[in-house]
């Protein structure tokens, strides 16, 4: 479940959602996983940058505010959340009940203010062919050898994305074929192949559009061979994210993380995808800060601790700051 934690306001002024999640990816290859041994002001485990620090912070900034009697004149909602680095059904639900002026992500990011981030489709592509003998060539049609003319094509598409206009922040469109499976014996002409791609989108580009450059691969494949039969289908997606710099909440936020840094925080992008955009989704204008770290995902994940106390610092201001 969720848990959601509010510190009321002492005023009426606006109110600020800080979201974090509370689900780590697995550990499989990690020496000690959980040892949260500190190295050279490193914290090391995982979750160790995404996101457990972050959700210290979230906790810290909260204390921070109750203890100096420094309440925000607006409702501070502090949610944690379940799911991101699956189907996100934490951030989801969340949306559903609470609602806010505006919205901060503790998201990794460098204590960088980061204004984008690109969205996914995931899509599972089909070829069918005929299972015969494997010595009956004329009664087969081999669906892994179609598949293969279609990886060729999808191949060039990608090359192509990636020499598109880039965003500014978030950089290129890409895609990549992550999983495929066919085939049932070796004597046995494959009767199917399936193939599944995860095809990543900056802001501006859509679903339907995304969808339209595979389907032509498709028809202009079956227009060549009449034997070539593929389908297409969009199992899940989620929106890329971008946000204006003249946002209050990202005013806000640069001014407070100014002061703490001693200079103006960089605009950054992300290529991966974040709870953001369900947020942003939801009428709800969001904006990620985060600490300084590597290793999100592999076997050696840190957190650079003074990075974990400024980030607290800039929450608790940034409420107060924001909400007043």
């Amino acid at each position: 479940p969720n848990v959601i934690g509010i510190l009321r306001g002492g005023g009426s002024g606006r109110s600020l959602l800080i979201n974090g999640h509370m689900d780590t990816v697995g550990v499989d290859g990690m020496a000690d996983p959980f040892s949260g041994e500190i190295r050279d002001g490193k914290l090391y485990g995982r979750g160790a940058q995404d996101m457990k620090a972050s959700l210290a912070a979230m906790l810290g900034a909260a204390k921070a505010l109750v203890d100096n009697n420094n309440r925000p004149a607006g409702d501070l909602i502090l949610a944690f959340v379940v799911d991101e680095e699956m189907l996100s059904i934490g951030t989801a639900d969340l949306v559903k009940h609470v609602r806010a002026d505006a919205a901060i992500v503790t998201e990794p990011t460098d204590l960088t203010i980061c204004r984008a981030h690109r969205g996914f489709i995931w899509y599972e592509i089909e070829t069918v062919g005929r299972a015969a003998h494997g010595s009956r060539y004329l009664e087969g049609i081999d669906a892994n050898m179609h598949m293969g003319r279609f990886l060729a094509d999808l191949d060039r598409l990608e090359k192509e994305l990636r020499q598109r206009p880039p965003h500014p922040l978030a950089g290129p469109p890409s895609l990549h074929a992550s999983k495929i499976q066919g085939g049932s014996e070796i004597s046995v002409y494959a009767a199917n192949c399936l193939l599944q791609i995860e095809r990543r989108t900056i802001p501006g580009e859509t679903v339907p559009q995304a969808t339209a450059e595979l389907q032509a691969i498709i028809d202009r494949l079956a227009a060549e061979d009449p034997t070539f039969k593929a389908t297409l289908k969009a199992t899940f997606d989620r929106d890329p994210f971008e946000i204006s710099s003249n946002a209050p909440v990202v005013q806000s936020l640069e001014r407070v993380t100014s002061t703490h840094l001693g200079h103006a925080p960089q605009h950054s992008g992300q290529t991966f995808w974040t709870d953001a955009a369900l947020l942003a989704g939801a009428g709800i204008d969001t904006v990620l800060i985060g600490p300084i770290g590597a290793g999100l995902h592999s076997a050696e994940e840190w957190v650079d601790l003074q990075s974990v106390y400024a980030l607290t610092a800039i929450l608790a201001d940034t409420a107060v700051d924001f909400c007043n």
